[in-house]
């Protein structure tokens, strides 16, 4: 039976090289899959996959306007599995587009993405994967200050932690940490800076 998984997890936390890995082992089977990631994430190039490790992949990008359920539809030979990366920039209509074809068209759709941005606010496509999936799965990071789990985002400028600003910044190593809770409000990053 088909279903809807939302697999989330802080920044580093391998969602990238996870959906690469999960296309990988369809494919090797001979059971082709519709990759897709969100439109606005583009800092590898839009409709590109690319993981910390250097894997990449290009696939069907998400913008605003896509409608998922009506492109997997009329894709011409048999899908196996819809994998969508960057899921959180996802509107609630994708969501939902993504339970018709689970329900619809019976075609298991895994999602990867952040559960809460850099103020600990829930994403409109995180939230609405939380309301509706069948299966969630928190993906495990260790905190970028501390061998604790890595439960939130933290945005970096300039070296200090940023609370305030737009939701969506696209951003890698350089404008985010993976962090604890502890170190979410009490970043060490001048002891960092002197190591």
């Amino acid at each position: 039976m088909a279903q809807l998984f939302f697999k989330y997890g802080a920044m580093n936390s391998g969602k990238s090289i996870d959906i690469l890995k999960v296309a990988h082992n369809y494919e090797e089977q001979g059971k082709p899959v519709e990759i897709m990631t969100s439109g606005v994430d583009n800092r590898s190039g839009v409709g590109i996959i690319a993981s910390r490790i250097g894997l990449k992949r290009r696939v069907t990008p998400v913008m605003a306007d896509t409608d998922i359920y009506r492109l997997v539809k009329n894709i011409d030979h048999r899908i196996y599995c819809v994998l969508i990366d960057e899921a959180q920039f996802l509107k609630k209509r994708h969501v939902l587009q993504l339970t018709r074809i689970v329900d619809e068209l019976g075609i298991p759709v895994m999602t990867f993405g952040l559960k809460n941005d850099f103020k600990n606010e829930l994403f409109e496509g995180s939230k609405y994967l939380l309301i509706y999936a069948d299966k969630i799965e928190e993906m495990k990071t260790i905190c970028w200050f501390c061998p604790h789990k890595a439960t939130m985002n933290l945005r970096i400028h300039d070296g200090k932690p940023v609370y305030e600003g737009e939701q969506v910044q696209i951003g890698g190593n350089e404008s985010y940490y993976p962090v604890c809770r502890k170190h979410y409000f009490h970043p060490l990053l001048n002891q960092q800076e002197n190591d």
